[in-house]
């Protein structure tokens, strides 16, 4: 495919294919409030109906992944910074992985648990700053391509959510140790808390990714 092709044409077309699995990454991310939301106004239907459209999300950041690949399969030794663009690629795909685990979780939940003291303000909070994690990232896959300089800028953006991430993890971790009762309730939510601090972690080190991707380019 890209046979006599000059290297900055091959890169522009590899950057567009993450650029698009980043994007459907965010749209399934941007489904979790909706997901949450449905779930605890005990809405069962909406809360499949978002599951599955993050579902379909994962499916479609795979194949743009696997898409990618064979890109740079095809490429060979023309472009010297494929290792940095697979690296991204991999990392964004493992944060749809966690939506969707953390979005089947949800579904999961009693909603009448999440009615003691905060939890429900503050898991709403967790959701919202993973989102926003997910956000920033978009935001530093289109740099890459079109300002690396503010690519760097707009890394530190990514980071600095994931602090925050960090903070808001801890306070409601030991929430729900101090005012959910029910082992099986207890570890159900403990694995979705978990799982958005992961997420935002592995935000992070896509991030980092596109970064070291930009600076090589």
């Amino acid at each position: 495919m890209f046979s006599g092709e000059p290297e900055i044409l091959a890169r522009r077309r590899t950057l567009a294919v993450l650029q698009d699995e980043v994007r459907r990454v965010l749209d399934a991310a941007r489904e979790l409030p909706t997901c949450y939301s449905a779930m605890t106004k005990g809405d069962v239907a909406k809360t499949k109906e978002a599951l599955n459209r993050i579902m379909k999300a994962e499916d479609d950041v795979e194949n743009h992944r696997r898409m990618l690949t064979r890109e740079v399969t095809n490429i060979g030794t023309m472009m010297m910074n494929r290792e940095d663009l697979l690296r991204a690629a991999f990392d964004v795909e493992e944060i749809s992985g966690f939506i969707t685990g953390i979005a089947f979780r949800l579904s999961q939940v009693k909603n009448k648990v999440l009615k003691k003291g905060e939890l429900e303000d503050l898991v709403s909070k967790l959701i919202d700053t993973a989102v926003e994690a997910v956000q920033r990232l978009n935001e530093v896959a289109r740099a890459v391509a079109i300002s690396p300089s503010n690519a760097l800028d707009l890394a530190a953006s990514v980071q600095k959510v994931e602090r925050q991430m960090d903070e808001l993890y801890r306070r409601t971790e030991s929430r729900i140790m101090n005012e959910v009762d029910s082992i099986k309730d207890l570890i159900l939510l403990k694995d979705i808390v978990t799982a958005l601090e992961d997420m935002t972690d592995r935000c992070m080190a896509a991030s980092d990714s596109m970064t070291i991707l930009g600076i090589s380019l």
